[in-house]
């Protein structure tokens, strides 16, 4: 675990300046959903990402598989991280960084939707052209596959961390409470958590925020 820590789901400038406070590494913003409303309008993303330090990065979180809208919407935000959860074609991927090599890719591994041997195959697959995996819970009550505010099998993604030459973000029902414990299960190289530090659906709690953080950042394991 780096101590890495990734937020998603901000909706005003106050949010912003809490999450920079508190030392959050990443930010996430989703655009183009499948199954959830986006939190705010794109100028207004963007003037939240202006204001990010240089040690804070914005991510652009995201369903769609077209290379044109994708690099269309990264510039509208001005964002070089891109968090992709829609069905990516390995071409897509190819052509994405052909577009824009300094791009970043964090590339979702939903689990509970796929087997072991398709999980393998995505990783083998996908490395070469990601920076990251992020592993999520897909909901088979409403089919998302992400932002379900679900736990899935911890030692599945933990088998993934064993594995994968790339990073691995784990997400997928975290809160303050079992952090630590998904931490040391794990041993990712960040944590990404939206829901599980509102106080409803759609508010930030920042006495939540301040405790995710801390715990998280409390502990550490090595990944070698």
């Amino acid at each position: 675990m780096k101590n890495i820590i990734q937020i998603a789901g901000i909706h005003n400038q106050q949010e912003i300046e809490l999450l920079i406070s508190c030392g959050v590494d990443y930010i996430g913003f989703p655009f183009r959903l499948t199954h959830h409303q986006e939190d705010i309008g794109e100028t207004e993303a963007a003037h939240l990402i202006r204001l990010l330090p240089d040690s804070t990065k914005g991510v652009l979180i995201t369903y769609l598989n077209d290379k044109k809208e994708i690099i269309k919407l990264c510039r509208i935000l001005g964002v070089k991280t891109v968090q992709l959860h829609g069905e990516i074609r390995l071409e897509l991927l190819q052509k994405l960084k052909e577009s824009d090599p300094d791009v970043d890719i964090f590339k979702s591994i939903i689990i509970g939707n796929s087997s072991w041997e398709e999980i393998e195959e995505m990783i083998e697959l996908f490395t070469p052209l990601v920076t990251a995996f992020i592993t999520d819970t897909f909901d088979p009550s409403s089919g998302a596959t992400g932002a379900t505010g679900k736990i899935h099998d911890w030692n599945i993604s933990r088998k993934i961390v064993q594995i994968s030459p790339k990073p691995v973000i784990l997400a997928g029902g975290l809160n303050p409470e079992n952090v630590k414990e998904a931490i040391l299960t794990v041993q990712p190289y960040a944590v990404d958590v939206a829901s599980g530090v509102e106080l409803r659906p759609g508010i930030k709690d920042p006495e939540t925020i301040r405790a995710f953080v801390e715990n998280a950042k409390e502990i550490r394991v090595s990944n070698d």
